[in-house]
């Protein structure tokens, strides 16, 4: 699954590996990391927060009370499931047929641990095969597919963004990289509706953050993303010339067009799962 642009012949030696996903996730993945041998370093370039728009708060309380009013719940990502399961969700009260979907396997892992408290098992949840090309709405969609149609209500539960480019064209569902599965589901005549579940913002970043970021941005450094977004506060930091020597490994096409974009010299690209992370690492550089 990986590939890369500009990459060099054989393996490179790998010196510090940047995981950016927001904290507490940065933190576990750096721990499964150097557990396999990797210089695995945390720095989280998303903050996630609760929402404080009123508008937004006064809407995830109603669809913390009244979830099972929709047909499907579309989980962007494991934060949105964390921030909507907590608190204030309870067990329907009368039998539900209610789906939930998530784009990969860590969205849809939370999503069976939050669900069982309610009396819901994992088989109301819809995710891409394991063995999908990748973990994204378009690998999402022929899953969900025959549940759409006309009078069917579908609940987008969402982050929003400090620079107000949330996640589609819809303004009432917008969201990162799921436009397109927006207008699947109004195309087949479903009605979308949006859930603001938590709000991502850019991190303050320390005197250490900083020197490790100066420190890592040549070659034998490679930074992980998992987020287009994780990029902006780099490249607010230092110019695109700067990330000429430094590799960034992603893990959607998408992600890879931002960090080429962003001046990163080489780009790898691989699925978002530890294992495949931890693959493509071991077919293009050496532990130190």
């Amino acid at each position: 699954m990986a590939h890369a642009s500009a990459r060099p012949t054989g393996p490179s030696r790998l010196d510090r590996l940047i995981v950016t996903r927001p904290a507490p996730e940065a933190g576990a993945w750096v721990e499964a990391l150097r557990a396999e041998g990797w210089p695995a370093h945390a720095l989280p370039l998303i903050d996630i927060a609760g929402p404080e728009s009123p508008s937004d708060l006064q809407t995830l309380r109603h669809w913390r009370a009244h979830w099972a009013d929709a047909d499907a719940l579309l989980f962007v990502s494991g934060a949105a499931v964390s921030h909507f399961f907590a608190e204030g969700v309870v067990a329907p009260g009368a039998p539900t047929r209610t789906r939930f979907w998530a784009p990969g396997p860590g969205t849809a892992r939370l999503l069976a641990r939050v669900l069982e408290p309610l009396g819901l098992g994992a088989g109301r949840i819809d995710a891409p095969p394991a063995d999908a090309a990748q973990f994204d709405s378009e690998h999402l969609w022929p899953v969900v597919a025959p549940q759409v149609g006309p009078g069917r209500r579908v609940l987008i539960v969402r982050g929003s963004s400090p620079n107000g480019n949330d996640e589609a064209d819809a303004p009432a569902v917008a969201g990162n990289g799921r436009d397109w599965l927006i207008r699947q589901c109004t195309a087949a005549g479903a009605q979308v509706e949006g859930c603001v579940a938590y709000a991502r913002r850019a991190p303050v970043l320390s005197a250490a953050d900083r020197a490790l970021v100066e420190a890592a941005t040549g070659e034998g450094s490679v930074w992980l993303f998992s987020s287009s977004e994780a990029l902006a506060p780099l490249q607010a930091l230092a110019p695109a010339p700067v990330w000429a020597r430094a590799t960034a490994l992603v893990t959607h096409p998408r992600i890879a067009a931002s960090a080429q974009q962003a001046g990163f010299g080489r780009v790898v690209q691989t699925r978002p799962a530890l294992s495949d992370v931890v693959r493509a690492l071991e077919s293009g550089w050496t532990r130190p």
